[in-house]
């Protein structure tokens, strides 16, 4: 059955419309790669306008990776402010994921023009403003849909990246996350300086390489 994209252009923009109508000017924050064993997290906030709205933003796992890249030059285009940071395996390694990631949250944030910030779930972050933790917020709200897809297509892209310098671990089918590929990967060739050396210690013994 194909999907109605008006009707769900609706239902995710209602948290977003109410806020606009009460005057309120705010970001979306979500983040991604959290669980993968190598690479980095990604995350991206963004402060979109209540005109145009863009048909086909909804939580990047819905999506399919050519919708993703498509509303992510879109996202960019219509955006009033849009910012993507990284945290590198070395920051996770040190602050741990969760604390790495608000890190990273943080710095995307840092100069938003906005004092309220909607968030995928994380509720305690160093922003300019209010924080509002959304439980599946990039599935019910417009602003942290359109961050997670900036920050998706954001990391996707790393990964291929990675993989054209690590080919063995299969990171442009797995992004990095621990498939039995490359799980076989890394016990076969030990882990490269990209992965995260507190997410593999049951996995392999091996020095980097």
């Amino acid at each position: 059955m194909k999907k109605d994209w008006q009707a769900r252009l609706e239902e995710i923009t209602q948290m977003d419309r109410e806020l606009w109508a009460a005057g309120k000017v705010f970001a979306g924050l979500d983040e991604a790669g959290r669980g993968p064993l190598c690479g980095p997290v990604t995350a991206a906030c963004v402060v979109m306008p209540a005109d145009p709205l863009l048909l086909y933003v909804d939580d990047s796992k819905k999506l399919s990776e050519k919708r993703r890249e498509e509303m992510y030059d879109r996202i960019l285009e219509t955006a009033v402010y849009a910012r993507v940071e990284l945290a590198e395996p070395e920051e996770i390694d040190r602050y741990n994921i969760l604390n790495a990631t608000k890190r990273c949250m943080a710095r995307a944030a840092a100069d938003a023009p906005c004092s309220l910030f909607l968030v995928d779930a994380i509720r305690e972050l160093e922003v300019p403003g209010e924080v509002r933790g959304i439980v599946h917020g990039d599935a019910l709200c417009y602003s942290i849909a359109a961050a997670s897809i900036l920050a998706k297509v954001t990391r996707d892209r790393i990964m291929r990246k990675l993989d054209e310098q690590y080919p063995e671990y299969g990171l442009a089918r797995n992004k990095g996350y621990g498939t039995a590929e490359h799980i076989e990967a890394l016990k076969k060739y030990g882990p490269a300086p990209i992965h995260r050396r507190t997410f593999i210690g049951h996995f392999v013994d091996a020095g980097v390489r």
